[in-house]
């Protein structure tokens, strides 16, 4: 009886995972569709880190939930799994969604409801101006053209032409290309357009080959991006080919074969962390995390790093603040020289991305692999 007893007394005392004591995270990641290529990294690497968080322990000895929504490349379906976890699942806070439509789609809904948001988009909208409730782990585009046209003065490149997709990350890249050139010295001397859905570009490019355009500047994501490549191949196009941050991803080279080689683009440093300087202090967190979900899963993409950030930045914030939303969008808020994956970041009131255009690095493609061209 007493060893009964006993062992009744042990298993009282055991600490157990209960719905009281489990924080719940929402995500809603593109698994399916176009945006796939950014959902499926996400999602991976998101359990990858919680498996890591939750067999220490959890935080503050509370098991943490990720509660995982496809919004399959629908900004609709994206709203209607935001206000599910908002309603019924009663998560502290959401990661993502993983386009800049969908973003934008979601952030009045989260703006109601008072939970913070951390997305992992590249949209400078999302964040520009400041929403209360939203952050943001990738840059912004205005970061990534600003760092394409740095490069493009070290080498010369004065006359552009530009190629964006008819969806908000593209409208939001145009933008900022158009808003920067002057600045730096560059004239657009064609502004085409495209429909993310498109599955040829070659009129567009075919009015684009007959101007004195040094360089072609394309801004999307997914497939569109690797057609463009073919297509850009296929008329033996003479001019370099710019892409934008949110391509610098191992599908991309898939998709593209060949025809990827010779791509420029900026990007988060994740993807050359071997490249990088031992002096860089990500350099050892990269190469880190990197190894363990390349064994894991393959080949790492930019979008690797951006949930990674936003469940670390997030799971910092709960450890010091809690789960009272109020509290953890202040500390989320207060993130201050947390070296990530896709830089060091610093939020503060006026800036709810945190990031620097040092955070970024210029890499090419040759003969598919990722080459840090200039940093």
């Amino acid at each position: 009886m007493k060893k009964i007893l006993a062992f009744l007394t042990v298993l009282f005392l055991l600490p157990c995972f209960s719905y009281a004591d489990t924080i719940k995270i929402g995500a809603v990641f593109d698994l399916t569709g176009g945006a796939s290529v950014i959902g499926e990294p996400s999602k991976r690497v998101s359990e990858m880190l919680l498996e890591e968080i939750n067999s220490k322990g959890g935080i503050k000895g509370k098991k943490v939930e990720l509660i995982t929504y496809d919004s399959a490349s629908d900004p609709t379906k994206a709203l209607l799994a935001v206000q599910r976890l908002i309603k019924q699942d009663k998560v502290a806070a959401i990661i993502g969604p993983t386009t800049t439509t969908a973003a934008m789609a979601v952030i009045s809904t989260v703006e109601s409801a008072k939970i913070p948001m951390i997305a992992c988009v590249g949209g400078t909208p999302v964040v520009v101006p400041v929403k209360k409730w939203v952050f943001k782990t990738p840059q912004t585009d205005a970061l990534s053209v600003e760092r394409t046209y740095d490069y493009m003065k070290k080498v010369k490149i004065t006359k552009i032409a530009i190629l964006t997709a008819t969806d908000g990350f593209g409208d939001s890249g145009r933008g900022n290309l158009i808003k920067m050139a002057k600045k730096y010295g560059i004239s657009i001397i064609a502004d085409e357009k495209f429909s993310p859905k498109d599955t040829d570009m070659s009129s567009q490019l075919t009015k684009i080959r007959s101007t004195d355009a040094q360089a072609v500047v394309v801004w999307t994501i997914g497939p569109a991006a690797a057609i463009i490549a073919k297509n850009f191949k296929q008329l033996g196009m003479k001019k370099l080919l710019f892409q934008s941050h949110g391509v610098a991803d191992p599908e991309y080279v898939k998709l593209g074969k060949d025809a990827a080689d010779g791509s420029i683009m900026s990007s988060t440093k994740f993807i050359v962390a071997e490249q990088l300087p031992n002096s860089d202090p990500q350099k050892k967190l990269l190469l880190k995390v990197k190894r363990a979900y390349e064994k894991k899963y393959g080949n790492v993409s930019t979008h690797t790093a951006y949930a990674w950030d936003a469940l670390q930045i997030l799971f910092k914030a709960i450890e010091k603040a809690g789960t009272d939303s109020a509290k953890l969008r202040d500390a989320i808020e207060n993130t201050k020289n947390y070296a990530g994956l896709s830089g060091v970041f610093n939020m503060s009131p006026n800036d709810h991305n945190g990031l620097a255009k040092d955070s970024m690095v210029i890499v090419k493609i040759e003969k598919g692999k990722w080459i840090l061209t200039d940093r």
